[in-house]
């Protein structure tokens, strides 16, 4: 079964959105966004087997020099807004 995860990163100044580009380019990552808050990037995960996101995380994130520190919440269970329904509406028409 597929594992879902939110990688909050904190990065070095000024990186944000150098490290974004690189982060986009990896297959497990779904979306990459900038925040403001405790930590400065969020991306959205998907792996098959959660020994695969510890992989992930050890060997991709953790391995770009700007990123300083990362905090992972595993999705539990997923529920689809209204304007994610009604997007999925459009697509399927």
């Amino acid at each position: 079964m597929a594992v879902k995860a939110y990688v909050m990163m904190k990065v070095s100044s000024g990186s944000e959105r150098e490290v974004c580009r690189k982060i986009v380019e990896f297959d497990e990552v779904m979306d990459v966004s900038i925040v403001y808050g405790e930590f400065d990037i969020i991306a959205k995960v998907k792996v098959e087997e959660l020994e695969e996101l510890e992989n992930f995380l050890s060997e991709s994130i953790r391995s770009i020099p700007s990123v300083m520190l990362t905090s992972t919440m595993i999705v539990a269970r997923e529920y689809k807004g209204k304007a994610m329904r009604n997007a999925l509406k459009i697509k399927s028409l």
